[in-house]
C-alpha cells in the first residue's frame, strides 16, 4: 500500500492540511455546543415527560441509534463525494432534530420527542466523523495529533454549552417553551452554523485531495512497492477490529455512566447548575486533553494508550460508585476520569483504524466503524436507566468500569501478533 505520507510533503498538501484543520476547528467549536445540549438535559426532559426514571436513558439510546444511521450516511456520502458534503449533511440533520425536540416539548408529545432525538443524533455522529477529516492529509507519524486537534476544538462548545443550560432555559420560558427544551435552541443554531462554516470554507476537500496526491505519487513512481506485499496489508483486518473494539468499549461505558449521572444527581437534590457544571467538566475531559493524547499515541504507541483507556475507565467507575450521594466533588472526579478514558480510547482507536485502511475505502470503512460505536452508545444509554432503577447507580458505574478492562487483553493480543511490527 502506498501511503499518502509521501505525497503530503507536497506544498499543496501541506497548505491544504493547515487550512483543513483551521476550518474543522471552527466548525467543531460550534458543534460542541449542540452536542452538549442533549447530554445535559435530554435524560431530564424524558424523565419529566414520561414520569419515569427507568426510561430516562432512552433519549441517549435514541440519539446514539440515530447517530448510527447517520454514520453510515455520512460515510457513504464522504466516500462518493468528499468530506465536505457528508459533514454538512450530517450537521444540518442534527439541526433539524433539535427543532423537532423543541416542538415535541411544546406539544408534550413523547413520540415526537423520540423521533426528534433520533434525528438529533446525526449531529453527534457528524461531530465524531469530523476527526477523520483531520487525518486525511496527515502522514502516519502525525495522524493522532491531527485527530486530536479536531477533537480538542469541540471543548469550547462542549464546556460552554452545559453552562448555558440555565440561561437558555430562562430564554425558553420567556418565549413559551418548556425550560428543559431551552438548550436545544442553542443546539439547533450551533449545528446549523457548523454546517455553514464547512460548506463555505472546507475547500479543497481533504479526502478528495488526499486521493489525488496519492494517485500522483503512484504515477510518479511506477516501480514502487505497488502490488508487492506490505506488512500493513496483512494487518488491515486486524487493525480495524482492534481499533473498533477499543472505541466501542469506551463509548459504551462512557455513555452509560454519563447518561445517568444527571438523573442520579437530580434524584439526590443537586441543582441543575451543579449538574451542568459536572457535565461541562466531563465534556472538557473528553476533548481538552486531545493534543496531549495525540502526542502520547504517536510517541508511545497506539496499543499502549488504548490499554490505558480501559484502566482509566475502570478508575472512573470505581470513583463514581464510591462517591457519596451529596458529593459534587467526587462525582466531578469520576466524570473527569470517564471523559479522559474515552479520549484515550477514541484517539488511539482512530489512529489504529486510519493506519490500517487505504484511502480508496477509508471513508466508507470509517463510517461503518462509527456505526458500531453508535450502537454501543445506544445500548449503553438504553440499559443504563433500567440498571439504575433496579440495581442503583453504583452498580452501573462499577459494572461499566470492569467491562472497559476487556480492551486490555485485546490490545495485548494484537501487540503480540506477528502481523504487527
Amino acid at each position: 500500500m502506498t501511503s499518502v505520507s509521501a505525497s503530503i510533503d507536497d506544498p499543496l498538501g501541506s497548505k491544504a492540511q493547515r487550512r483543513t484543520l483551521i476550518v474543522l476547528v471552527a466548525a467543531q467549536a460550534l458543534s460542541g455546543a449542540g452536542l452538549a445540549a442533549g447530554v445535559t438535559v435530554g435524560a431530564l426532559l424524558a424523565q419529566e415527560m414520561l414520569s419515569s426514571t427507568g426510561l430516562a436513558g432512552l433519549p441517549s439510546a435514541l440519539g446514539t441509534a440515530g447517530s448510527a444511521l447517520a454514520a453510515v450516511a455520512v460515510g457513504r456520502i464522504s466516500q462518493a463525494r468528499g468530506r465536505r458534503p457528508g459533514l454538512v449533511a450530517g450537521y444540518l440533520t442534527g439541526a433539524i432534530g433539535s427543532v423537532g425536540v423543541i416542538a415535541a416539548a411544546v406539544a408534550g408529545n413523547p413520540i415526537l420527542l423520540f423521533v426528534a432525538l433520533f434525528v438529533y443524533g446525526a449531529g453527534t455522529s457528524t461531530n465524531l466523523q469530523a476527526r477523520y477529516a483531520g487525518a486525511d492529509l496527515a502522514g502516519p507519524a502525525h495522524r493522532a495529533r491531527a485527530v486530536s486537534i479536531v477533537l480538542v476544538a469541540t471543548t469550547l462548545g462542549g464546556v460552554v454549552g452545559p453552562n448555558l443550560t440555565a440561561p437558555t432555559s430562562n430564554l425558553a420560558l420567556a418565549i413559551g417553551i418548556p425550560h428543559l427544551a431551552g438548550p436545544f435552541l442553542l443546539a439547533g443554531a450551533a449545528y446549523a452554523l457548523a454546517a455553514v462554516v464547512l460548506a463555505i470554507w472546507l475547500r479543497p476537500d481533504p479526502l478528495l485531495l488526499a486521493r489525488t496526491l496519492e494517485a500522483g505519487h503512484i504515477a510518479a513512481q511506477p516501480d514502487s512497492a505497488e502490488g508487492r506485499p506490505h506488512h500493513s496489508v496483512h494487518r488491515r483486518g486486524s487493525g480495524v477490529l482492534v481499533g473498533a473494539v477499543v472505541m466501542v468499549l469506551a463509548q459504551f461505558v462512557m455513555v452509560a455512566i454519563m447518561t445517568m449521572t444527571p438523573v442520579h444527581m437530580n434524584d439526590h437534590g443537586h441543582s441543575t447548575g451543579a449538574t451542568g457544571l459536572v457535565i461541562a467538566i466531563h465534556i472538557g475531559a473528553m476533548y481538552l486533553p486531545s493534543p496531549l493524547t495525540g502526542w502520547l499515541v504517536d510517541r508511545c504507541g497506539r496499543f499502549t494508550i488504548a490499554a490505558v483507556s480501559g484502566l482509566t475507565l475502570l478508575g472512573a467507575g470505581v470513583v463514581a460508585a464510591c462517591a457519596p450521594n451529596d458529593s459534587v466533588l467526587l462525582l466531578t472526579v469520576a466524570l473527569t476520569l470517564l471523559g479522559l478514558g474515552w479520549n484515550f480510547g477514541l484517539v488511539a482507536g482512530t489512529a489504529i483504524i486510519t493506519d490500517a485502511v487505504p484511502l480508496a475505502t477509508r471513508a466508507k470503512t470509517q463510517g461503518l466503524v462509527d456505526v458500531t460505536i453508535a450502537i454501543a452508545g445506544a445500548t449503553g444509554g438504553m440499559i443504563s436507566g433500567p440498571v439504575v432503577a433496579n440495581a442503583g447507580y453504583p452498580t452501573l458505574a462499577v459494572g461499566g468500569g470492569i467491562l472497559a478492562l476487556i480492551s486490555v487483553p485485546v490490545v495485548a493480543a494484537a501487540r503480540n501478533s506477528p502481523r504487527w511490527p
